[in-house]
């Protein structure tokens, strides 16, 4: 049997949302993939699983940023949740602190002697394995400890 590609992969799953009457799912999978289709008429071609995943994880990061902005609102903050858990079943594994202290100590060993430089080392690297907010947040913390750039 072939192997699907990612995109094929949520089509398939909204399918089966759809067939067993899971509207919410259902719903939040076509949802992203008009992201996917919207992303690749900007391109101009059908867009590889990496760029799915671009898609997926600022689908996720919306998702999440949304939820901390519903205080008042539980509902629609644990709604937010839900579907932010639901496009992370297709995402990659995330990274441990502890694997990401280690890639940007690697970055800052090998040179990289301000933010712009470890983030622009390591970034490509975890892409849809970490979030951006973690990895700025201990870039910042080990370049305090070397007394590294501002």
């Amino acid at each position: 049997m072939a192997k699907t590609n990612l995109k094929e992969r949520i089509r398939d799953d909204m399918n089966a949302a759809r067939l067993q009457k899971n509207r919410g799912r259902a719903r939040l999978l076509s949802t992203v993939l008009s992201d996917i289709r919207n992303r690749e008429i900007e391109a101009g071609h059908e867009l590889a699983d990496v760029e799915v995943l671009e898609v997926l994880s600022k689908a996720v990061k919306m998702r999440l940023e949304a939820a901390d902005q519903m205080g008042s609102r539980p509902e629609l903050e644990q709604k937010e949740r839900e579907e932010a858990e639901i496009l992370k079943e297709y995402l990659p594994p995330q990274l441990s602190a502890d694997e990401i202290r280690s890639m940007v100590v690697d970055a800052i060993e090998a040179g990289a002697a301000n933010m712009g430089a470890v983030m622009g080392r390591v970034m490509p690297q975890l892409k849809g394995r970490a979030d951006g907010r973690a990895v700025n947040q201990i870039a910042d913390e080990e370049l305090r400890l070397r007394r590294v750039g501002p």
